[in-house]
């Protein structure tokens, strides 16, 4: 892709199963809050912002992907529940699961809008020194430390009898 050029749309892959409809999409690079989608009936939307300071300052040779933005607008094979759907976003790839209307059951008469929300801080398990003084030391100190750490029980005052 040549800068100043529209992003190629955006691929999803569409599942369905007894109860629901699912849309999965890739939209690397963006945190949930980048993320809008819209539920109208048999309409999907799905909306997320750019993202990345600098990246447009660029003089890019080479550019096959994009941190943003993305849009795409997705006709369904039938009537979904929006109020009732969910979407999930993780390691790049959003997902949007939306109950199929019961038969005879209407459809909302105004689109739903969900911008996503992230429910918690993503941080692995850190390792190593990060944050602490280095100090070196061997295996055999550490599980040492370590183990009395373990064995040794908090201090509790202890009531006095009266």
């Amino acid at each position: 892709m040549l800068p100043g050029l529209p992003n190629p749309a955006l691929p999803i892959r569409m599942y369905q199963t007894e109860s629901h409809l699912v849309v999965a999409t890739p939209m690397p690079g963006l945190e949930p809050e980048d993320i809008l989608i819209t539920i109208a009936s048999t309409w999907l939307t799905l909306q997320g912002d750019s993202r990345g300071p600098r990246q447009h300052g660029l003089d890019l040779v080479v550019t096959e992907w994009t941190i943003g933005p993305y849009y795409r607008e997705v006709e369904l094979p039938y009537p979904v529940n929006g109020p009732l759907s969910n979407a999930t976003y993780g390691n790049g790839v959003l997902v949007v699961s939306m109950p199929r209307l019961n038969p005879g059951e209407l459809p909302e008469p105004v689109a739903v809008q969900y911008r996503l929300e992230a429910n918690r801080s993503a941080q692995g398990e850190h390792v190593g020194h990060f944050g602490k003084e280095m100090v070196p030391t061997t295996t055999s100190d550490h599980r040492h430390k370590v183990g009395e750490a373990i064995l040794k029980p908090p201090h509790r005052p202890v009531a006095e009898e009266t």
